[in-house]
This record gives C-alpha cells, sequence and structure tokens, in this order.
C-alpha cells in the first residue's frame, strides 16, 4: 500500500474516533462551570477609576479578587485572597497592533487607551478595558526599577499572547503543588512539580504575566540558596573602584521559579514589586482629620443588649465637626466607613 494512502487511512480513522470530540466538550462545560460568577461577592472600598488611571503605569500587574468559581479555586489552593491577574498595556495595543486598532477604539472607544492583557477561563486570553473591574477588590503591583527597554519587551510578549486559549489542564494540576509531599507517591514527585498543557498556546492568567518578566530576568518570587561552601566571587573589572566603596559579601543566590508555578498572590509577596495605593493614599486630598465616620451612641447601664435596631445594634448617627486635629470633619466625597 502506498504510503500516501496509508497516512490518507489512518486520517480518516483518527476523524472518526469520538474521544478527542468528548474531551473538548467536557472541557468547554468545566470552562462554562468555572467561569459562572458566585452569588455573594463584597466590594471592600470603591475605586476610584480616576486615580486608578492617573497613577497606574505600563507593566504594572493588576491583582483582582474575582467573583467566579474558579477565582474561588485558586484562593483556595494559593491560599491568597487574590484569584486573577493581569498586565496593564495601557494605549500599547493601538500603537503595535494596527489591525486591532480600529476594532478596539470601535469597540471602547477611549477606554481603548486604558487596556489589560489577561487570560480567561472561557475567551482565553484578551485585551480587556481597565474599566472592567471597577466594582472588584484590586490592587496595583509595579515592578520595581524595570528599565524602559525591559517594559516593552514585557508588553510585547504579553501581546503576542492575546488569542492563546487557557491552560485548564496547567490549573487542575496545580493542586499537587499545594498538596502535603508525604501523599504524593514518590516515583510521581519529580512530575507533580512539573505543570502545565506543554502547549505554548494555552496559558494561565499569573504564568502568562511571570513568562513576561523572565524574558527580561525580572524575578518574582525565586528560591533563596546559601552561596556554596568555597564559592569565589567573579572579580569585577572596576575592582580597583571596590576599596573606596567595597561591596558587601553575596550572601545568598536565586535560583528560578517556572513560570508555571507562579500564582497571582506571588505578586503581591513579591519584594521586587511595589504595591501602589491609588484610592485615598496617593491623593493630596486626603487628610484623615476630615473623614466622615458613623457614630454609634455608646450603651447605658439600662440599655438591654438587644436594645437598637432589628439586627440587635443601636442606631447609628452622623456628626459633623470642625475638622481640627482630634475631631471629625469634612469628608473626601463616597468615603464613608463604619466606626471600630
Amino acid at each position: 500500500m502506498p504510503a500516501g494512502k496509508a497516512v490518507a487511512i489512518v486520517a480518516r480513522i483518527a476523524r472518526l474516533n469520538p474521544i478527542p470530540y468528548l474531551l473538548g466538550k467536557m472541557t468547554e462545560l468545566a470552562a462554562s462551570m468555572l467561569s459562572k460568577p458566585i452569588a455573594r461577592y463584597s466590594l471592600t472600598i470603591p475605586n476610584d477609576m480616576a486615580q486608578l488611571r492617573k497613577y497606574i503605569r505600563k507593566g504594572d500587574v493588576l491583582l483582582v479578587e474575582g467573583n467566579e468559581r474558579v477565582s474561588e479555586v485558586i484562593k483556595y489552593l494559593s491560599q491568597s485572597s487574590w484569584s486573577h491577574s493581569a498586565l496593564y498595556v495601557g494605549d500599547q495595543a493601538l500603537r503595535r497592533a494596527p489591525e486591532m486598532r480600529r476594532e478596539l477604539l470601535e469597540r471602547y472607544g477611549d477606554e481603548a487607551n486604558y487596556m489589560l492583557v489577561e487570560a480567561l477561563v472561557e475567551s482565553g486570553v484578551v485585551l480587556t478595558p481597565l474599566s472592567k473591574y471597577r466594582d472588584f477588590n484590586i490592587r496595583i503591583c509595579r515592578p520595581h526599577q524595570l528599565t524602559v527597554a525591559d517594559q516593552h519587551r514585557v508588553i510585547d510578549y504579553a501581546l503576542g499572547n492575546v488569542g492563546n486559549t487557557y491552560d485548564l489542564k496547567n490549573l487542575f494540576d496545580l493542586a499537587r503543588y499545594f498538596l502535603p509531599v508525604s501523599i504524593v507517591p514518590a516515583r510521581l514527585r519529580r512530575q507533580a512539580l512539573e505543570f502545565g498543557s506543554t502547549d505554548p498556546t494555552r496559558v494561565i492568567c499569573s504564568s502568562m504575566i511571570a513568562e513576561s518578566f523572565a524574558r527580561v530576568g525580572f524575578p518574582i518570587v525565586p528560591r533563596y540558596e546559601p552561596v556554596p561552601p568555597g564559592m569565589a566571587t567573579a572579580p569585577s573589572r572596576y575592582a580597583w573602584l571596590e576599596r573606596f566603596s567595597p561591596r558587601p559579601p553575596i550572601s545568598h543566590l536565586l535560583r528560578k521559579v517556572p513560570p508555571t508555578l507562579t500564582t497571582p498572590r506571588d505578586f503581591d509577596l513579591s519584594p521586587y514589586f511595589e504595591i501602589v495605593k491609588f484610592n485615598v493614599i496617593e491623593s493630596s486630598r486626603f487628610d484623615y482629620h476630615k473623614l466622615r465616620w458613623v457614630e454609634e451612641p455608646a450603651p447605658t447601664a439600662a440599655q438591654s443588649p438587644n436594645a437598637g435596631n432589628s439586627q440587635g445594634m443601636p442606631e447609628a448617627t452622623a456628626s459633623f465637626n470642625d475638622g481640627k486635629a482630634g475631631t471629625v470633619g469634612n469628608p473626601i466625597p463616597g468615603k464613608v466607613e463604619k466606626s471600630p
């Protein structure tokens, strides 16, 4: 039988195999279930979007406390509040992807100048406007002293991932990393540390961003290891200058962590990323003397524990003072909090 005919027969048999089709449908069903929003979600502090657009920079990582079922899975596995991460690219998609420019402007208007690259379970790697996370708990993590040239390389790599699919295998395999080593069979322990589908077009949110920074050698949470005994420091070409300002001895070495092992909380824990507060603290308007508080009357001796409103709490009243030190005064609009 000619080789070409044999290949055609094998290809025809492969097309008749229902297993790949069924696996694909099961994956789609799992993705649909994981992306369903949870019933209850609490926004801790309202986000000031004008302040966010003002202070966020290209190359920043936006951490999100998500509201989907997959968010609960990731938060449980990583023992963190953060379930999702996205890379802020601003208007770089408009500048570097002319084929996307018209589509983005027609779809998002002015919001197309404030875009994120993120990996979503159902959609894969997409460009999303920053305003999408207006009603979510978020945090900005900024890579410390990342050069402009490396910032461009990080963003270029992330934009190059747009259109790739979400790595569900990576997500499910990630659970093994958080299991006690004692319950993993010895013969599988090495494999238990390797994750991912081995397909470069399949990524999860944090691993895609980690790989972007790995391209320029920027660390996130490397492993710290002691310097081997007897290890000599390579002589510097400027060694003669070190006599005037000696360098401290090397106390440890860094070992790279595979990007597929990176979770959203790692950007929060990383000593190489700064946390940027944009809602109030970065604003020159902030004065804690001028906050408006809800004040609750102190219970009297005759007042029973159940006195007050239907929830057993005394009725709260608001008071306004002159704003001097030690008092309560004019507020920042929208910043109303309950007293401890």
